[in-house]
């Protein structure tokens, strides 16, 4: 067995996310929406218009706009976002952020909105590397308990075979691989590249007749098995954003003055720094090494922006170098934070009229059903037919979110019950034991004397 070791440790957390089987848009080529296509379901108008979003960006005719969506909580309009990245590129930058998390008292609102943007700003490089690549047709996890965290579980390393037409090798690779495998979703059948040197995993692809997922995942992003070796030498395309390029610049500073016999991080990264990163893109791109990545900058509960930041995206949608502007809110008439002045969504009229508004509507009980089973087959939880409908009605009497969370504890109820599939007394059990939010509003009630105040 191979073992690749990797020079620069990438640190990556998460695992899968709420969104991470959405591959696009699902739209067939005339843009019109498909009911059930890249993990998306439902919502045609809005996936429609999504789409003509994506095609404006590609045109270059997005400049001096931005996008809201606008629709009750849970009807998809962070996925709907995210479909819009990845119809513009596997490796196109996505950042999400909250509205309330610009308040920092450790940097300017404006500068967390800068390091937003940059972090969007993707820098697509052209190298030539030694990489390792193939399909994947086995893949399995080490685990070790997270010493911050002692009940949950960290990858710690994975043992994988990749194959081609001429060539099968079995690769045990560290936690750093481990961990990005686990967020890019890579399942048996991804057609994977592992660069020997630093780790960086990029999934290309799905090989044709190695899908064994109920739904679609990707459409047209189907590719044929590779050949030759597993392990070659390749001219490698990897994209690192504006962002990263401020802190690498920030740190070497910042090593440079610990030789003096101090050492200090700066929290803000200073209009020089970021002059002197865009003049090196600058000089890569006009040397035909990179490319310039516009990405999508997603900010969800923007009712929750002031005017100082609401002055400052106005301004950033104007500019030259800047991502695509997606806003979220599920707020009607409401006061823009921190005055008294009332605005359709809490959004200044001035920057709302340079917004291509998008409205979402809830999921009929069919669209909840298909969400479910798709969720399931994502996170791995093997469903009965009638614990799905069992979800299915949880969703639609109660919240979408609520049923989709109660899929992983009645997962470990059934397991617990020697049970390879959650039936439905699962789900009742799990529904028991966490409580929706209507149920834990009605327990406040009928406990409201016991309750401090």
């Amino acid at each position: 067995m191979v073992e690749i070791k990797i020079e620069k440790p990438i640190q990556i957390t998460q695992r899968v996310s709420m969104h991470s089987h959405i591959r696009g848009l699902g739209l067939d080529e005339k843009g019109k929406a498909v009911k059930v296509k890249d993990g998306l379901v439902g919502q045609v108008k809005a996936r429609e218009a999504a789409g003509l979003v994506v095609e404006m960006v590609k045109e270059g005719r997005m400049a001096g706009r931005g996008v809201l969506f606008v629709g009750p909580p849970g009807t998809g309009k962070t996925a709907i976002a995210m479909g819009i990245a990845r119809e513009l590129g596997e490796d196109t930058p996505f950042v999400a952020i909250s509205g309330s998390e610009i308040y920092s008292s450790e940097i300017k609102k404006t500068e967390f909105l800068m390091q937003a943007i940059r972090r969007t700003i993707g820098v697509r490089i052209r190298e030539t590397r030694s990489v390792y690549e193939g399909v994947i047709t086995e893949v399995n996890y080490d685990f070790e308990r997270n010493p911050f965290m002692p009940y949950a579980q960290i990858p710690v390393g994975a043992r994988i075979t990749l194959e081609t037409e001429d060539d099968k090798a079995s690769l045990r690779v560290p936690e750093e691989i481990a961990q990005q495998l686990l967020k890019l979703g890579v399942k048996e059948g991804d057609y994977i590249e592992i660069d020997e040197e630093t780790g960086h995993v990029r999934r290309i692809g799905r090989v044709k007749g190695k899908t064994k997922t109920s739904y679609d995942l990707g459409g047209p992003r189907l590719v044929e098995m590779p050949k030759g070796s597993i392990k070659k030498v390749k001219e490698t395309v990897h994209t690192v954003t504006l962002n990263d390029l401020d802190m690498m610049a920030v740190m070497q500073r910042a090593a440079y003055t610990s030789l003096f016999g101090f050492l200090e991080v700066e929290k803000e990264v200073s209009p020089e720094v970021r002059k002197a990163v865009d003049e090196q893109v600058k000089k890569l791109v006009e040397k035909g090494r990179a490319e310039i990545v516009p990405g999508v900058l997603f900010i969800d509960d923007a009712h929750m922006l002031d005017l100082e930041a609401f002055s400052f995206l106005t301004r950033a949608i104007e500019s030259e170098m800047t991502p695509i502007l997606i806003l979220a809110t599920n707020r009607g008439m409401t006061t823009i934070r921190g005055t008294d002045i009332e605005s359709p969504h809490g959004i200044p009229l001035d920057l709302l009229d340079r917004l291509l508004i998008i409205p979402t509507e809830p999921y009929s009980e069919d669209e909840v059903r298909e969400i479910i089973r798709i969720r399931a087959d994502e996170e791995e939880i093997p469903l009965t037919e009638e614990s799905l409908d069992a979800l299915t009605r949880i969703g639609v009497s109660k919240s979408l979110r609520y049923a989709v969370q109660l899929m992983e504890p009645a997962k470990i109820i059934a397991r617990r019950k020697g049970r390879s599939k959650v039936d439905t007394d699962d789900v009742e059990d799990a529904s028991k034991l966490f409580a929706d939010t209507k149920t834990s509003l009605d327990l406040i009630n009928a406990y409201s004397d016991k309750l401090l105040k």
